[in-house]
């Protein structure tokens, strides 16, 4: 599923209008016949995809975050693949006021960076991190990741973010990340180590264990990685029960 196969970010269209043009075989913006619907509403589509071509040509995915459902933001991925920023934080407990981030990992384009407090973790280095990003994607960061960063480094993280948490949820998954990895079929290296853990791991790196940095670090990290690998799996669900059972793919 692409941008350009949606049309539900059009005032008017919902999910019914939408499926019903491609069951009529409209299944990108190219291929739109007003005929297919209303005059009002065939005039709103095509001042919509007049004006969201521009925006896909210039790469400006804010356009499509405000424009599509929240629901619905998964669709930008295949777009944005490469720009889309994983990223996972742990911290000293779970209030910014009052806790401290330790380590933030983050996965883009094959690449895995992490910044760790006290030594490379700063606001600069998160800002570089997040530069290039035009998505970025979590697991519950809308609730926790993303407000913690902006407390703790004073950040605006004024990016598209897909919470992987919600799409989840609407395919019934749930129980956590570590329970929906191992529901659909990613193993980790460590499957012990919880969130949790990562507090000790910190605590007793802090009295000199450089050993428990490093498992921090590995967990992090592993976290990050397999978020894009969840984006995958969740991202092919939710396109097939979209799509149904109209026979072909878009």
């Amino acid at each position: 599923m692409r941008i350009e196969n949606s049309f539900i970010p059009v005032r008017g269209v919902g999910a019914r209008t939408e499926r019903n043009l491609w069951k009529a075989g409209v299944t990108h913006w190219d291929e739109f016949d007003p005929r297919h619907v209303g005059a009002k509403t065939g005039d709103r589509i095509e001042s919509y995809i007049a004006e969201a071509q521009t925006h896909l040509d210039d790469g400006d995915a804010h356009f499509f975050g405000e424009s599509f459902p929240s629901n619905e933001r998964w669709r930008l991925y295949e777009n944005f693949r490469d720009e889309t920023c994983f990223f996972d934080i742990e911290t000293t407990g779970l209030s910014p006021d009052r806790d401290k981030v330790t380590t933030v990992s983050f996965y883009q384009d094959g690449e895995t960076t992490t910044l760790v407090r006290g030594d490379t973790l700063t606001a600069d280095a998160l800002r570089e991190q997040f530069a290039d990003a035009t998505l970025i994607s979590t697991f519950n960061g809308a609730r926790f990741d993303v407000p913690f960063l902006e407390t703790s480094f004073d950040l605006s993280l004024d990016i598209p973010h897909i919470d992987l948490m919600y799409p989840c949820k609407s395919l019934d998954l749930s129980g956590g990340l570590k329970q929906i990895e191992k529901d659909i079929g990613i193993e980790r290296d460590r499957p012990d180590i919880s969130g949790r853990d990562a507090v000790r791991l910190w605590r007793e790196y802090e009295r000199g264990d450089e050993s428990s940095l490093e498992t921090l670090v590995s967990y992090n990290r592993e976290d990050t990685v397999n978020l894009q690998r969840l984006m995958e799996t969740v991202t092919d669900r939710l396109h097939r029960r979209a799509w149904g059972d109209l026979g072909t793919d878009l």
